[in-house]
């Protein structure tokens, strides 16, 4: 028998302290660098989006793969990538941790709208406000004091 799996998740995490250096006009490349970066552990990528302070990735994980060891592979190449090709110039690092949300497969499409509108969200929301939401959302506990 074969392994059969549909894990939809969506992941999200910020650069460092927030600050806000993902710039527009070089996003799609760094987005299309970690869409290549998870079609060789072999996810699927359905949606990528973001803005100058975080991205989300909605996304099927392989089961071979943990998804701490996703993000941070995902984070390490990325990293490497903007600084060798000098994609966004004040861009440090990226924020330790990260949020990682499971979902229905029947939300798949719901999902994938929300990620791809998120400049449109971010308009009437930040970062940290639209975190929390996730979390309460997913009856995740936490205390503020460590999200930030």
């Amino acid at each position: 028998m074969s392994t059969y799996t549909q894990s939809l998740y969506q992941i999200v995490f910020s650069t460092k302290n927030r600050e806000k250096t993902l710039l527009k006009a070089n996003r799609e490349e760094l987005f299309k660098y970690i869409w290549g970066v998870l079609k060789n552990k072999k996810c699927h990528l359905y949606r990528i989006g973001g803005v100058d302070d975080h991205i989300h990735i909605a996304t099927h994980i392989h089961p071979s793969i943990g998804v701490a060891e996703l993000v941070k592979d995902i984070k390490l190449a990325s990293s490497d990538f903007i600084k060798n090709n000098n994609l966004f110039p004040t861009f440090t690092s990226w924020q330790i941790g990260y949020g990682s949300f499971t979902y229905s497969f029947k939300d798949k499409e719901h999902l994938i709208e929300y990620v791809k509108n998120q400049e449109k969200h971010h308009e009437t929301k930040t970062y940290k406000e639209e975190l929390i939401e996730l979390l309460n959302e997913h009856g995740i506990e936490f205390d503020v004091k460590y999200l930030f």
